[in-house]
């Protein structure tokens, strides 16, 4: 373990870490820095019409195991949280707390992207109620946006990157969040596990929890991994409306339902993402974990 730890310590020199190799050009420009094991894919338009990338994370074993499948990562705004959610990932894996895992952020193929308006779009279930909603872009897409995802996305990661179908995982935040949320109820059985992170659970009027109160009703099961947070500072409509929805979680009391609330202290709306994320993975993947540290 020493060994390794040196290793990971020393990962990045190739050679001296010092300034002091005249083979060191002075100047720029300089290499970009990229990603390893990572690849932007632009999608066909959608049957809506609609311009979709996908941010493709690979594991290390890919190559050599072409044989193998893997439990794949579906990340809202990946345009924003790929970098991040990479490297919780991989920050989770050296700790034996979570399996090898593609990870594939939805974006967005065009130029000059406005990502408050497109998100806005996709990612919420129905449109704005406020006053002047309007102002900040067209809303309530997200059965389109789940439906390309359940008919175009997943059937090619797992097509052309072996994904796994018995264990998919989608994660979102803020909108993201939101819509993580709607999908568990309009589409169970899609995903093993959510994560949804400070999610926008208050949107429409609370609109998501009617729609949890008609799924309730069916008595669907609801068999699934679910983590949810808010941030202590987030703004009060955002934070009062995860608690709501985590109250009526706590009392609709589904069977089969693996299920964790937590504030993060001392975070915003954006900050909370690196704990949220953390834990939420670890919590979403913890079944399928070297060393699971969750029941």
């Amino acid at each position: 373990m020493f060994a390794s730890i040196l290793m990971m310590l020393g990962a990045g020199c190739t050679r001296s870490c010092g300034s002091d190799d005249a083979g060191a050009p002075a100047k720029g420009p300089f290499p970009r820095h990229s990603l390893a094991n990572t690849e932007v894919r632009p999608l066909p338009r959608s049957k809506d019409g609609r311009a979709y990338q996908l941010y493709v994370s690979l594991p290390d074993s890919f190559d050599d195991e072409p044989g193998r499948r893997y439990p794949v990562l579906y990340l809202c705004d990946g345009y924003w949280d790929f970098p991040l959610v990479r490297n919780i990932a991989g920050n989770l894996r050296f700790d034996h707390a979570v399996p090898e895992m593609i990870i594939v952020g939805l974006g967005y193929a065009v130029d000059n992207p406005n990502y408050g308006r497109l998100r806005r779009w996709d990612l919420t279930p129905v449109a704005a109620t406020y006053e002047g909603a309007s102002y900040d872009g067209p809303s309530g897409h997200a059965q389109e946006f789940l439906a390309t995802i359940e008919k175009d996305i997943v059937p090619l990661v797992e097509r052309d990157y072996r994904g796994d179908p018995g264990f998919r995982v989608l994660v979102g935040s803020s909108l993201g969040g939101l819509f993580t949320l709607y999908a568990m109820f309009a589409r169970p059985g899609l995903f093993a596990a959510y994560v949804a992170a400070s999610p926008a659970a208050q949107w429409a009027d609370d609109w998501l929890l009617g729609f949890e109160g008609e799924f309730h009703k069916s008595a669907q099961p609801l068999g699934v991994r679910l983590f949810v947070t808010a941030a202590e500072k987030d703004p009060a409509m955002i934070l009062d409306g995860a608690k709501r929805f985590d109250a009526r979680m706590g009392s609709s009391a589904y069977p089969g339902l693996a299920y964790q609330f937590r504030v993060v202290e001392g975070e915003g709306h954006s900050g909370t993402k690196a704990e949220s994320f953390t834990r939420g993975i670890r919590f979403a993947f913890s079944p399928r974990a070297p060393e699971p540290s969750y029941p």
